[in-house]
C-alpha cells in the first residue's frame, strides 16, 4: 500500500503517530525527509512484521513447526505489537494474531494429547519388553534362543522413544537386572554341564577300554553278549563334549566292528565246514537206508557198523538240520536192529556170529572212548559215549532175544 496516511500521520514538528481503532499512537519521530518517507519508513517495519506472522502461520498451518513454539512467537508477536513502532493496519494485524493463537493453542493441545498417548504406549511397549526378558531370566532354558530374544530385546527397547526420563530409568534397571539374572543362571547351567560332561567323557571312556580289550576276544556268544549291554549303556550314558563323543564314538564303534567282524567270518567258514559235514552225513544216510536189510540182515550189520565210525567223524551239521537228521538215522538204526532180532532167534547163542561180532563192537567201542578220554577231545568223548551206548543197547536187546 502506498498511501499509507490510512494507518498513520507526521505532525509539523515530525512526530510519527500510528491510528488504532483506541486513537492515535506515537510510534517515532522522522527529520530526514517529507513525511511520506517518514510514514513509508516505519511502514517498511510494519511489512516485516506481517511477513514474520506470515511465516509463523504457514509453519503452523503446514505443521512443520511444533505448535508450542508457534503459540509462544503469536503471543510474543502480540504482545509486543501494542508498542511497536510501525505505521500499518495494528488492528487487522492483532486480530490476525488472536486468531493464530487459538489455532495454535488448538494444535499445541492435539501435539500434547498425542504425545500423552505415544508416551503412553512407548511406556506399555518398554513395560511389556521387561517383563519379557524378567520373564526370561526366570524360567527360560533355551539358553540360545533366550540370549537371542533378549539381545532383540535391547535393539527394541532402543527404538522406544517418549518415556519420560526417570520412568526409563527405573524400567532400565529392571532390564539390566533380568539380562545379568539370565546370564548368571545360563553360566552355572554351562558350569554344571560342563562337569556332567567331563563326567560322561571318564564313564564312556572305560566303556570303550573294555569293548577294545573285547575285540579280539574268541568267546562269541558271552562276548557279544557283553558288547551289547556296553551298547546299551552308552546309550543311556549322557553325552560328552561334541568333539570328545564323536571320538570316543568311532573307537566304540570300530571295536565292535573288529568284534563282529571276525565272528561273522569264524561263523562263515564253520557254516561251509558243517554244510560240507551234512552232505557226507545225508550221502551215508543214504547208502543205509538203500540197504535191502530182510535180505541180508548180516550184511546190514556190517554196512552200520562200518557207516557208524564214518558217521560219527564226519562232524557236526547246521542245526536247523541236526534234529531231521538224526531222526532218519535211529530210524534207520531200528529197522537193522528189528531185522537182526529176528535173524538172531532163529540161531543159538552159541552159534550165533552176529552176537560175536556185536560183542567186538562194544569193545572197539570202548577202546575209541579211551583213546578220545585220552586226548581230551570232549567232541569225540561225546560221540564215542553215545556209539557206545548204542551198541551196548543193541548187544543188550540180542543177548535176551537168545
Amino acid at each position: 500500500m502506498s498511501d499509507w496516511t490510512a494507518f498513520g500521520r507526521v505532525d509539523a514538528d515530525g512526530t510519527v503517530y500510528v491510528k488504532t481503532a483506541e486513537g492515535d499512537r506515537v510510534v517515532g519521530s522522522w527529520q530526514a525527509g517529507t513525511p511520506e518517507e517518514g510514514l513509508a519508513h516505519f511502514a517498511r517495519r510494519f511489512e516485516d512484521l506481517v511477513t514474520e506472522v506470515d511465516l509463523v502461520e504457514a509453519r503452523l498451518k503446514s505443521g512443520a513447526a511444533d505448535a508450542s513454539h508457534s503459540l509462544s512467537s503469536v503471543k510474543r508477536l502480540r504482545t509486543t505489537l501494542d508498542e511497536a513502532h510501525v505505521v500499518g493496519d495494528i488492528d487487522g494485524l492483532a486480530a490476525r494474531l488472536d486468531r493464530l493463537a487459538t489455532l495454535a493453542d488448538e494444535k499445541a493441545g492435539e501435539a500434547r494429547a498425542a504425545r500423552e498417548v505415544a508416551r503412553t504406549e512407548a511406556l506399555a511397549r518398554k513395560t511389556a519388553l521387561v517383563e519379557e526378558a524378567e520373564k526370561i531370566a526366570a524360567d527360560s532354558t533355551g539358553w540360545k534362543a533366550a540370549g537371542d530374544r533378549l539381545k532383540e530385546i535391547l535393539e527394541e527397547w532402543k527404538a522406544v522413544r517418549g518415556v519420560d526420563k526417570k520412568t526409563d530409568g527405573e524400567l532400565w534397571k529392571r532390564f539390566a537386572t533380568a539380562r545379568d539374572s539370565f546370564t548368571r543362571r545360563r553360566g552355572a547351567h554351562f558350569a554344571t554341564l560342563d562337569g556332567q560332561r567331563k563326567q560322561a567323557q571318564t564313564a564312556k571312556e572305560e566303556l570303550v577300554t573294555e569293548a577294545e580289550s573285547l575285540s579280539e576276544s574268541s568267546e562269541w556268544s558271552a562276548t557279544a553278549n557283553r558288547l551289547k549291554e556296553l551298547m546299551t549303556e552308552w546309550k543311556a550314558s549322557p553325552r560328552a563334549a561334541k568333539d570328545a563323543e564323536q571320538r570316543l564314538w568311532e573307537r566304540f564303534r570300530a571295536a565292535q566292528d573288529a568284534f563282529f567282524t571276525r565272528r561273522s567270518e569264524v561263523f562263515s567258514a564253520r557254516d561251509a565246514e558243517y554244510k560240507g559235514n551234512l552232505d557226507r552225513k545225508q550221502a551215508i544216510l543214504a547208502e543205509i537206508e538203500a540197504l535191502d536189510i530182510d535180505a541180508d540182515p548180516r550184511g546190514a550189520q556190517n554196512k552200520l557198523r562200518d557207516a557208524q565210525a564214518a558217521w560219527h567223524d564226519a562232524g557236526r551239521v547246521p542245526r536247523e538240520n541236526a534234529a531231521s537228521l538224526d531222526r532218519r538215522w535211529r530210524a534207520a538204526e531200528d529197522r537193522i536192529r528189528v531185522a537182526m532180532d529176528s535173524a538172531w532167534r532163529k540161531t543159538s547163542p552159541q552159534d550165533n556170529p552176529l552176537l560175536q561180532q556185536m560183542r567186538e563192537q562194544v569193545a572197539e567201542a570202548e577202546q575209541r572212548l579211551a583213546r578220545a578220554q585220552a586226548a581230551g577231545d570232549a567232541r569225540r568223548i561225546k560221540e564215542a559215549e553215545q556209539a557206545l551206548s548204542s551198541k551196548r543197547q543193541f548187544l543188550s536187546l540180542a543177548e535176551q532175544a537168545n
